[in-house]
C-alpha cells in the first residue's frame, strides 16, 4: 500500500480487526520512511462492476461516490451511521448480485431512493429532488403526497372499511 504522505511503497500493517458490521477489514498502517499513518480499509468485491449514464458512457462503479451522494441526503439528521453502512452494503450485493457488470444509473438510483425511504423521509426527499431533478414545487407535493399516502409498516395493504357502515 502507497504512503499517502511521502508516497512510499513499503508500508506495514500494525493492526487489523473487522468493522463493527464485519463488511470489511479495518488496517492502521505506519509509514518506515516518513512515520505517517493511516487506516485503509478492504471490502469483498464479488465482481467489477459498470455504470452506464444515460448519455451512454460507461464509468466504474465507485462506492464511495455513492456513500457520499447517501451522506449529503442524510446531512444533519438524526440516522444511525450503522443501518446506513448496512444499507449501503444492500444496495452493493443487490448491484454484484444481477449477474451483469453493467448497472445503469436509474437502477443505482431507485435502489438509494428505496433505501433512504426506509431510514429517513427527508433524506429520501432530498435524494428524490436531486435525483429526479424536481424544477417545481409541485415535484415535491407530488412526491410528499405518494409518502404521505403510504401505510405504515405492519398494517394491510387491504382497503380500509368505513367504521360506520356495515356489512
Amino acid at each position: 500500500m502507497r504512503c499517502p504522505y511521502c508516497g512510499s511503497l513499503d508500508t506495514q500493517v500494525k493492526d487489523s480487526r473487522p468493522t463493527d458490521d464485519s463488511s470489511a477489514i479495518r488496517r492502521r498502517r505506519v509509514c518506515p520512511d516518513c512515520g505517517g499513518r493511516f487506516t485503509t480499509f478492504e471490502r469483498v468485491q464479488l465482481r467489477e462492476l459498470f455504470v452506464v449514464k444515460r448519455s451512454g458512457r460507461r464509468v466504474p462503479f465507485d462506492r464511495d461516490k455513492l456513500e457520499r451522494s447517501v451522506e449529503v441526503a442524510l446531512r444533519k439528521r438524526p440516522v444511525d451511521p450503522e443501518r446506513v453502512e448496512r444499507m449501503l452494503n444492500g444496495i452493493v450485493r443487490q448491484l454484484e448480485s444481477m449477474g451483469d457488470a453493467d448497472v445503469a444509473s436509474e437502477t443505482v438510483g431507485e435502489l438509494v431512493m428505496e433505501g433512504l425511504k426506509g431510514l429517513d423521509d427527508v433524506a429520501y426527499v432530498r435524494f428524490a429532488s436531486v435525483y429526479k431533478n424536481f424544477r417545481e414545487a409541485k415535484d415535491f407535493e407530488e412526491i410528499l403526497g405518494r409518502l404521505a399516502n403510504e401505510e405504515p409498516e405492519g398494517e394491510a395493504l387491504a382497503p380500509k372499511k368505513n367504521p360506520v357502515q356495515s356489512d
